[in-house]
């Protein structure tokens, strides 16, 4: 009887802590991180810094208006780079997409990027498979940060 109760005392233990733990990921999740504060320009320059801190070579923010679809070029491991910068409050649709495609045929870089601070529409990850452009997200953007271990 003795052993009965610590086995159910241990199940509830593990249960409640498996919820405890749920919820910390899930309320992280909901949390409006640093860059979703940003402006477009200075979100520009985040990456542009998140870039330097993982490798990054040469990388240089374009100028702001006319920058024919590249916000920063850069270079890693002998591979040029266009990225496309987008700080928004909503899913990021197909013109990013379309924007980069260009900006790295302008530019005449090897891989086309967007960065964001949000996630992609369906039909922009449909578009980026086509064009083989790069689709990093809010968490991919928030892990190059924690990888660096920024404070945030």
């Amino acid at each position: 009887m003795k052993e009965q109760l610590i086995i159910v005392s241990i199940i509830v233990a593990a249960i409640l802590l498996s919820m405890i733990i749920f919820l910390l990921i899930k309320r992280r999740r909901l949390r409006p991180l640093p860059m979703d504060e940003m402006e477009g320009h200075d979100f520009e320059y985040y990456c542009a810094d998140l870039l330097k801190d993982n490798g990054f070579l040469e990388v240089e923010v374009t100028k702001g208006s006319g920058d024919f679809g590249a916000d920063i070029l850069a270079e890693k491991d002998g591979i040029t780079y266009a990225f496309q910068c987008k700080c928004y409050d909503k899913p990021i649709g197909v013109k990013a997409v379309q924007e980069i495609y260009a900006g790295r045929d302008y530019y005449g870089r090897m891989v086309g990027v967007v960065m964001t601070n949000q996630y992609f529409t369906q039909p922009a990850v449909e578009l980026a498979q086509k064009l083989n452009i790069m689709l990093w997200d809010r968490g991919y953007v928030d892990g190059m940060d924690i990888q660096k271990g920024r404070t945030k």
